[in-house]
């Protein structure tokens, strides 16, 4: 009877096993059918702004080109979708609003004027000076550009290697075009000389709370990456002066 009983009982543990794996593949498949409903109705309704989104750009095409401003907030318009206009040179933005051409030949000014500055600022430059630059030596025929503009086309120079890097430096912003990240030592450097152009051993010691070595051995890193200028007429101690950052750099005069 014993035996009977802890049978029946077993059959019954198994019984209701099963019935709560049932319940449960019954819920997961249930929550499958609504995740697909959701990400269905969600890409529907994706593709219905995708669409409206290109109305708008034939429609704008002119302004978005022209206008740094409006070309700005469109792009941030596409981001929040994920399309990205600047992905390739060919398909449907390339040809309704021609901003494929638009970044790329931004792009090779900014290759052009690096390489011809780079003996002088040792491959940093502020994106305003940048920017100016751009503006001087393209006449009347470059539309208005804008730093989001130099911003976006550095990121597409980047698919040629470590060269080209946006490198914060409080509010401002440079670009790097040498070989060879920044670390944070060399950044903190950057800040320092930030409002004069220059600054030196004692100054690092005294307001980042290094120690000589640390100060001079990233210096003169800089140094030797032609990112810094010694001066030793300063007579109390050598200083080390960045062209990059040299406050109101007249670019006429070069």
């Amino acid at each position: 009877l014993d035996y009977q009983i802890a049978k029946m009982r077993r059959r019954a543990g198994v019984g209701a096993i099963n019935k709560s794996k049932l319940v449960k593949e019954k819920f997961a498949a249930k929550g499958t059918e609504i995740a697909e409903l959701k990400l269905s109705h969600v890409t529907t309704q994706l593709d219905a702004f995708r669409k409206y989104l290109e109305e708008f750009a034939r429609e704008h095409r002119n302004d978005i080109r022209k206008n740094a401003e409006f070309r700005g907030q469109f792009q941030q318009m596409c981001a929040r979708i994920g399309v990205d206009p600047l992905a390739s040179s060919k398909g449907f933005w390339a040809q309704a609003l021609g901003v494929g051409d638009f970044y790329y030949e931004l792009g090779v000014q900014i290759i052009e004027i690096t390489l011809a500055t780079r003996d002088r600022n040792g491959g940093l430059m502020t994106f305003e000076e940048l920017r100016k630059r751009i503006l001087s030596t393209s006449g009347k025929t470059r539309q208005d550009v804008s730093e989001d503009d130099v911003a976006r086309a550095i990121k597409k120079l980047r698919v040629l290697g470590s060269g080209f890097a946006v490198v914060p430096l409080g509010g401002r912003r440079l670009v790097q075009s040498v070989p060879g990240e920044l670390n944070m030592d060399h950044t903190a450097v950057l800040q320092k000389a930030e409002g004069k152009g220059f600054t030196s051993v004692s100054v690092l010691m005294k307001e980042l709370n290094w120690l000589e070595v640390r100060a001079t051995e990233i210096l003169e890193h800089l140094t030797r990456e032609g990112m810094a200028w010694i001066d030793d007429q300063n007579g109390e101690e050598r200083l080390y002066w960045f062209p990059g950052l040299f406050p109101d750099i007249s670019i006429d005069n070069e």
